[in-house]
């Protein structure tokens, strides 16, 4: 099979072998690591059993960080959903539980599928089981949403950076949430070039969000801007099934996020030298984790 190192030959290979995102993920896998079709789906099977659980975990009982700076927010994000008198609606609300569940669970050293990495963990989990929740999708079928996101992390890593302390927080969570659209649009029924596009637009809205992480714990503001690329790619995939498209496409809005990582201060990467990590509050916060003296 042929290998895509870009989006576009990624669009050109499942155009021409017809298949879908996730398809292409597979036989790459098959391929690569020589393993079974079904050997695969067990595996990704595991990653998201763990997905359920940590996007649930803070929902049904308030989760604390070890810092103690965080915790107990999913379960009351879970309360107001209940009370049925939500402003942006169910799907939108319990993503946004789900995405804070599992950070709140990788804040307290619990399990998370890092993907794309633990600073992000909550993105993919949220907009792929709300996603699947809403449009009544099966366990397979979510399995197949993660190779679909799959497919696109691979190209945005071949291409740029997924790591926070190389190209800021558009990178960890920007990526995560392009590849949860991407996923969206494909269960969705749209095109590799529609779920392409999805991605780019995220990509585009992030572009210099920094990383900042406050006393140096992916905790605040980690956990909300996870809340924010779940609501992301959730929108933005509705806006692509709509007919919106990208001007700009998918490989030249990766080239831009890598090239303004590139350019951003390390006090903005994932340092805690910049940001809300010097502010005020930001330092107060790094007190109360270190005391006066870290």
């Amino acid at each position: 099979m042929k290998i895509a190192r870009s989006g576009d030959e990624l669009i050109k290979i499942c155009f021409e072998e017809n298949i879908s995102l996730s398809e292409y993920a597979i036989r790459y896998e098959i391929e690569n690591r020589e393993i079974t079709r079904e050997e695969l789906y067990i595996k990704m099977k595991k990653n998201l059993n763990v997905m359920i659980e940590s996007a649930n975990s803070g929902m049904n009982k308030e989760i604390y960080s070890v810092s103690g700076l965080i915790g107990g927010d999913a379960y009351k994000i879970k309360k107001y959903l209940d009370k049925g008198n939500t402003l942006i609606g169910e799907t939108m609300v319990l993503a946004m539980a789900m995405a804070l569940s599992s950070s709140e669970v990788n804040a307290a050293m619990g399990k998370i599928v890092a993907c794309p990495t633990a600073g992000s963990c909550g993105i993919l989990p949220a907009v792929i089981l709300t996603a699947g929740k809403k449009l009544n999708k099966s366990e397979d079928e979510l399995i197949t949403a993660l190779f679909a996101a799959s497919s696109v992390g691979m190209i945005i890593g071949m291409n740029a950076t997924l790591s926070g302390a190389e190209g800021g927080c558009q990178a960890e969570c920007g990526s995560a949430s392009a590849m949860g659209a991407a996923a969206v649009v494909e269960m969705m029924g749209g095109t590799p070039k529609m779920s392409l596009d999805a991605a780019a637009i995220i990509l585009k809205n992030v572009l210099g969000l920094v990383c900042d992480p406050v006393a140096g714990l992916v905790e605040i503001p980690c956990a909300k801007r996870n809340i924010s690329g779940a609501i992301s790619a959730l929108s933005i995939a509705d806006l692509v099934m709509a007919g919106v498209d990208s001007k700009i496409p998918f490989d030249d809005a990766v080239s831009a996020m890598y090239k303004v990582g590139k350019c951003l201060p390390t006090s903005l990467r994932e340092t805690a030298e910049g940001g809300v990590a010097i502010t005020k509050a930001g330092l107060e916060l790094r007190k109360k984790v270190y005391g006066e003296e870290e």
